[in-house]
């Protein structure tokens, strides 16, 4: 009984332990020999879309000139996050985080996401989702970490995303249904959690730690 316990569990530590190179290769290895990892593969507004690889591969953080951080090359977070900053000026309070963490799960729909200083809308709003939002995607089994995009354009049934590092063999741009239904909107896209929209903000809506607030609450003078 002992031994086959033993030999049980050597045969799950080998499963998993294939299980876990297995997983690093295929997301370490750059597989797609056409393109070298930095290839500017694509760009919206003109801003660049990069290669990456395999999904885990790490070129190290990128920073702006005035010290903003952008993120991890070539990740989809630096490029979401470059795209803001780089289209609209935009910094995001809080600027670390996976891309699930950009998407505030009790925040209701149309709230404003303060670690992002982003407007937040939940897929099913009563607004529909506009080019330049930010679309974020929840986590899966082979990503824990969640993926993020720009949406590029949008029709009243369809949108079309720009991303980086969707996999070595994945195109930059992806098309998604999109449907009213009862007067909310949805993108039919697995784990779409929703979408963060740029909002004008005007400095006296900057607090006094640096933080934004709603620009919807600040006080008109």
């Amino acid at each position: 009984m002992i031994k086959g316990f033993r030999l049980w569990m050597l045969i799950v530590g080998l499963g998993l332990s294939v299980s876990f190179l297995g997983y690093q290769l295929l997301t370490r290895y750059h597989f797609n020999t056409d393109h070298q990892v930095g290839d500017i593969i694509d760009s919206l507004n003109g801003i660049e879309i990069y290669y990456n690889g395999g999904v885990n591969t790490n070129e190290g953080r990128n920073l702006s000139l005035d010290g903003y951080n952008l993120g991890i090359k070539y990740q989809c977070v630096e490029f979401v996050k470059r795209y803001f900053y780089q289209r609209y000026q935009h910094k995001m309070p809080d600027s670390f985080g996976h891309a699930r963490d950009f998407f505030d799960n009790l925040l209701t729909d149309g709230s404003w996401n303060e670690k992002r200083a982003l407007r937040q809308f939940t897929n099913g709003s009563q607004s529909k989702p506009m080019a330049d939002d930010l679309l974020v995607f929840a986590p899966w089994m082979f990503n824990p970490y969640g993926h993020v995009a720009i949406i590029a354009a949008v029709t009243d049934n369809s949108i079309e995303i720009a991303q980086q590092n969707p996999g070595p063999f994945a195109p930059s741009r992806e098309y998604f249904p999109l449907e009213q239904r009862a007067g909310l909107w949805y993108i039919n896209a697995p784990r779409a959690k929703g979408w963060l929209r740029w909002e004008a903000i005007s400095p006296k809506v900057i607090t006094e730690t640096g933080g934004f607030i709603d620009p919807a609450m600040a006080i008109k003078e």
